[in-house]
């Protein structure tokens, strides 16, 4: 069995967003522009924290699922690489959030 990872998403995002389907949702978002993107990540971010709140771990997987979807889209929207974001995240987690805080210069 295979594992489907983000960059999956990202690749099937990429393909969808060029495409000529006048049917392909992810399509009609990106020709919307940046701000509507944004606009459908920062409204399925708020129904997922809603859901977690709940407790409905069901309505949370499926907004979880939507969150990442808009994020990815906003991404590519923006044109910042989902590559850049890993690295992002790999260079954070080197140490631990304590220690990153306790180098910071003092304000």
């Amino acid at each position: 069995m295979t594992i489907f990872t983000l960059s999956d998403l990202d690749a099937i995002i990429a393909r969808r967003a060029e495409s000529d389907d006048e049917k392909s949702y992810t399509r009609k978002l990106m020709g919307k522009g940046v701000a509507k993107c944004a606009q459908k990540l920062g409204e399925e971010a708020v129904e997922a924290a809603i859901a977690a709140v709940q407790g409905d771990k069901q309505d949370l997987t499926g907004e979880a699922a939507d969150v990442l979807y808009h994020l990815l889209v906003v991404l590519k929207a923006s044109g910042v690489p989902l590559s850049d974001v890993m690295s992002e995240l790999e260079r954070r987690t080197a140490q631990t959030g304590l220690e990153e805080k306790a180098q910071r210069p003092a304000n």
